[in-house]
């Protein structure tokens, strides 16, 4: 998974991707389209891990991860250059940060989290107009020799008069069995966002009269998008720390979960992605797959092979293995139980494939 991390110069965007990642990025007042975005992978904190690495003793650990991309800010009225659009487009969903905070130092005008917003998508949904545009006319010229283009065009002529009404792309209605002709036309505003309010301490502190985030909270639920405050500067100040230190900062500071735990769970819900593991001796693993996915799918995550000659799937859930302590017992107590094909894999299932390919 590749989250693009977007916003307007000095919000903070890149002290959110340092607190995130744990990398040194410098940060600027402003940087242009031509640098090159910071890039860090992070491994996704998963405590079931921990438990079955002990388990088992394996010699290997292996998490599941996650990209961030820290994308130069977009500067009131310059549009969006080639370079930012290429990276937008990159990205599996968007880390919208909005500036909940006020700076005298930095800006001559006091937060306003909708007017941020609004900028930002409507430069989003300009840039997918040209290339609705461009699909649009592709369509009217093969219509000409093959009626089949003819839902095609309807199409995107309804997307297009969405667009110009300044509306995303993600809110245009749009049947399952058509998506396939928006997936691969690289939609800025298709792609699903996560609205990260960026606050002071002490508005952080007091979440409930910052209006600022309570009227970014209330447009998210408004839109079924994901919002979440953070203090991104807190946030890497606590990275910055030896990792001993951490828990009894935040247990003094009030605070329950680190801000990369709870943006990686939005994105995980916004996205409908889940983990299933594997375990033994060689390695324990998390593997991501989305929800509602079958056996022979969550297979083909760690081989095509596996997928192509599945026979079943021997499944036993995180929770249940936990309560009776081992495989043995699990085996007794006939927890473990065989999938077949059409079987549909949950959150946290520990999951050994079956499988015969001939040669």
């Amino acid at each position: 998974m590749k989250l693009g991390i977007i916003g307007l110069p000095n919000v903070g965007k890149t002290t959110l991707f340092n607190a995130m990642t744990g990398e040194r990025a410098e940060t600027a007042s402003y940087r242009s389209f031509d640098d090159k975005p910071n890039l860090g992978v992070v491994k996704v904190p998963d405590s079931r891990l921990d438990w079955l690495a002990q388990l088992h003793q394996p010699d290997k650990v292996t998490p599941a991860t996650i990209e961030f991309v820290d994308i130069a800010g977009l500067a009131k009225g310059e549009g969006l250059g080639n370079k930012y659009l290429a990276a937008v487009r990159q990205t599996d969903a968007l880390v919208h940060v909005v500036r909940c905070f006020d700076s005298e130092e930095i800006f001559d005008e006091p937060a306003d989290s909708m007017r941020d917003v609004e900028i930002l998508n409507m430069e989003l949904v300009l840039a997918d107009i040209e290339v609705v545009e461009r699909r649009l006319d592709k369509a009217k010229k093969n219509l000409k020799g093959d009626k089949k283009y003819k839902h095609e065009a309807e199409l995107f002529e309804g997307l297009l008069n969405h667009l110009n009404e300044g509306q995303p792309a993600r809110t245009y209605p749009i049947a399952e069995e058509d998506m396939s002709y928006f997936l691969d036309g690289g939609l800025l505003s298709l792609k699903k966002v996560i609205y990260v309010a960026n606050l002071s301490e002490d508005g952080y502190a007091d979440l409930d009269h910052n209006e600022n985030y309570q009227k970014l909270k209330a447009f998210a639920e408004d839109a079924e998008e994901q919002c979440m405050p953070i203090c991104a500067r807190l946030e890497m100040d606590i990275m910055e720390l030896p990792e001993e230190e951490r828990a009894p900062f935040l247990e003094e500071l009030g605070i329950t979960e680190m801000g990369l735990s709870r943006l990686i769970n939005c994105a995980y819900d916004l996205l409908g992605l889940m983990s299933f593991l594997t375990a033994g001796k060689p390695e324990v693993r998390a593997w991501t797959i989305r929800k509602g996915s079958k056996a022979p799918e969550a297979a083909g995550k760690i081989h095509s092979d596996i997928e192509r000659g599945f026979i079943r799937a021997e499944v036993i859930s995180f929770d249940d293995l936990v309560k009776v302590g081992t495989m043995q017992a699990a085996k007794e107590k006939g927890l473990i139980r065989s999938e077949g094909k059409e079987y549909v894999m949950r959150d946290g299932d520990i999951v050994l494939f079956r499988f015969n390919v001939s040669k």
